[in-house]
């Protein structure tokens, strides 16, 4: 006679909890502190992040929330924990998000004559404005294969950088992005992807230029040097405020601004 065997559901799996304590270091918030602001005894968290205690989903959810872990890997605690995962990822041309992608469209076409475009967690492009293919006339071919990665064909030695007149500072700055990203994330993807950016040689012959006037020590700007000529941008990013997608709360808005009147007037020329 065959005995059935005890179901495993709702039991956490070993790593839960060490998963737990990399996230609480990772903010930098000891026991107590993250105990006192989830509402949970400092003992219980104890035993949760040691294996003794089983999390409830409300618990794996409520020190998900406080920790501001991104609901991918939100997701991937609750299925450690033995629960099923609360949020959905779906594609940017999935008919459910048809009001977001118009909400994006909206955004991009709005912006024109000026640059912008949407990327996703590892910065590839999803959407960009008319603008932005004016811009990449020069880069190699490869770069532009699908998906397109904005930071290497930023910082790529047959990308945008050799036309980057404040190369060192533009690099400096999406590094220092960057790690933030990977901080807040820990994303494998994004590491591998700082690592690649890293190993690309400095072009010689590049100095550090800076905004000059109201701007200076204020932005970063992006010196480019197009076929139209010299331009300067500033940059800002926008995201969806309280997202209940992961693709949504991955997706950010760049957009391009003139930083000087010369910028400005090229680009309203390209009507």
């Amino acid at each position: 006679m065959n005995i059935a065997q005890p179901s495993n559901a709702g039991i956490p799996r070993p790593h839960f909890g060490e998963h737990l304590r990399q996230w609480r270091q990772r903010r930098h918030l000891s026991q107590l502190e993250l105990s006192a602001q989830a509402d949970i005894s400092t003992r219980h968290l104890s035993f949760v992040e040691t294996g003794r205690s089983l999390p409830s989903r409300e618990v794996v959810l409520r020190l998900s929330e406080r920790l501001e872990i991104p609901l991918r890997e939100r997701n991937a605690m609750l299925m450690t924990a033995g629960y099923a995962p609360m949020y959905r990822e779906r594609a940017l041309d999935d008919p459910a998000l048809a009001a977001a992608r118009q909400a994006i469209d909206l955004v991009l076409a709005s912006h024109e004559p000026f640059p912008a475009l949407a990327v996703d967690r590892h910065w590839n492009m999803v959407a960009h404005n008319r603008v932005v293919p004016r811009l990449l006339v020069d880069v190699d071919a490869a770069l532009l294969q699908p998906p397109i990665n904005v930071l290497r064909l930023s910082l790529h030695p047959q990308g945008l950088a050799p036309r980057i007149a404040n190369l060192r500072q533009w690099r400096s700055h999406l590094f220092d992005r960057l790690r933030q990203q990977i901080r807040a994330s820990a994303d494998a993807g994004l590491a591998a992807l700082c690592d690649e950016l890293m190993a690309y040689p400095l072009l010689p012959g590049l100095d550090d230029l800076h905004l000059a006037g109201e701007l200076a020590g204020v932005v970063v700007p992006l010196r480019l040097k197009t076929a139209l000529g010299d331009m300067s941008f500033i940059s800002t990013t926008t995201i969806f405020g309280s997202p209940v997608d992961v693709t949504l709360q991955e997706l950010a808005v760049e957009t391009l601004f003139a930083a000087d009147k010369s910028t400005a007037a090229l680009l309203r020329s390209l009507r």
